[in-house]
């Protein structure tokens, strides 16, 4: 066998986590200690190998690299103290890059010496946008007095105008987010459909036998999403089952908070077109104010678990601080203390402190939706889609009925 290590993906490895690769011999230990590796294709041995040869197009090409859920059952029975779990995390952070697009924003957002970059383009593209709003409509740029603070909130952060029937706010907001939003999507979905490709030629399917589209969604899909909304894997790990605690309360914020905030868009820019008493920010006692509260109340708590998850194993087992391990973790903490903060400043009816750290919070929620792609962020799309393809490769539909 011809191998042809990537020397840089080797570096990039040691950079971003997997400093330990080379202590690895090959003993299977970590196979044997994972709860989730398979009889018939058991991880994360032949991974540490490939890695250690530098076989880059192997390993963004296979499922099981994000099958791993880095409990950190595989570091802690290594007698080598290679830690495998660390390895495979240093992987996907080479594949979200590999797989982003546009490809200079991918590798900008794979380093913190890009950071100053990531922070500043969206505090320019809000600042502008605000500073635009003051040429257009009824009012832009100013300063609310407490009482119209008390009575809009945020609503007229970017001014008013005399359209009844969309208001301003909202439109200079869309016009901010979605483009942000379309991109990380956009992006997501090609690096799925590049690694989709690529993990079916790894694994020499044809594509012959496709599946319908309600196949794809019942039988392959489908289960994939189950297992990560009830999180049954994490669950099958030992030695960092805290994670569970962790992750759950996030993922359960994240779908609250997106509720909330399609009533909101639904109760102020259709409803209260045709009841105006529906304008205006939610009470204290609204069934939606309260899940908004609570579901911020889980992000902090869910980040509050794996902020501390994060820092006991760089402190007990040394494991290597990284970007790309710390920077998703400080993007959701701006998240929800902005957002918390935005809502505390209005009940204390202090304008000035609220618009700024409204402003702070537009810019968080930016980074969060443009930066999505590239980040740790990103396996919640290829974790689903590597999951989804481990159910296809197991399935009818990816074997040759000759063979069976």
């Amino acid at each position: 066998m011809n191998v042809q290590p990537d020397l840089d993906f080797i570096r990039h490895l040691k950079q971003a986590g997997g400093d330990t690769l080379k202590k690895c011999y090959q003993c299977s230990t970590c196979s044997v200690m994972c709860p989730l590796s398979k009889d018939g294709k058991p991880f994360p041995r032949k991974e540490m190998i490939w890695a250690q040869w530098g076989l880059k197009e192997k390993l963004i090409a296979d499922p099981d690299v994000f099958l791993c859920h880095q409990c950190g059952d595989c570091t802690a029975g290594c007698p080598r103290g290679a830690k495998p779990g660390d390895v495979l995390s240093a992987i996907r952070s080479w594949a979200y890059t590999e797989y982003g697009w546009p490809g200079p924003l991918a590798k900008l957002a794979s380093t913190a010496k890009g950071l100053p970059v990531l922070v500043a383009l969206p505090v320019v593209v809000i600042l502008l946008m605000w500073l635009a709003s003051s040429l257009i409509g009824v009012s832009g740029v100013h300063l609310p007095s407490k009482e119209e603070f008390a009575l809009h909130g945020y609503q007229q952060f970017f001014g008013t105008w005399n359209f009844h029937w969309y208001a301003k706010n909202i439109a200079f907001i869309v016009a901010i987010m979605v483009p942000a939003l379309g991109i990380g999507l956009f992006s997501a979905g090609m690096g799925v459909y590049r690694f989709w490709k690529k993990m079916s030629i790894n694994a020499g399917i044809n594509g012959a036998f496709k599946p319908s589209i309600y196949q794809f969604v019942t039988q392959l899909w489908w289960p994939a999403a189950k297992e990560i909304v009830t999180h049954k894997r994490f669950k099958e790990c030992n030695i960092n089952e805290t994670r569970t605690r962790g992750h759950l309360p996030l993922m359960y914020a994240f779908a609250g908070l997106f509720i909330v905030t399609c009533w909101s868009l639904l109760k102020n820019d259709v409803l209260g077109l045709f009841w105006p008493a529906l304008h205006g920010p939610l009470p204290l006692t609204d069934p939606f104010k309260l899940l908004a509260n609570v579901s911020a109340i889980a992000m902090i708590f869910g980040l509050a678990v794996l902020w501390a998850n994060r820092k006991r194993s760089e402190r007990e087992d040394k494991t290597m601080p990284t970007f790309y391990d710390w920077f998703l973790l400080w993007e959701i903490a701006a998240v929800g203390v902005t957002g918390i903060g935005a809502e505390v400043l209005r009940w204390m009816g202090i304008p000035i402190a609220g618009y700024i750290v409204y402003f702070l919070h537009l810019v968080s929620i930016f980074m969060l939706f443009l930066y999505l792609p590239y980040t740790k962020f990103a396996h919640i799309v290829f974790r689903t889609a590597a999951m989804t393809f481990d159910n296809y490769r197991e399935s009818v539909f990816a074997k040759n009925p000759l063979d069976q």
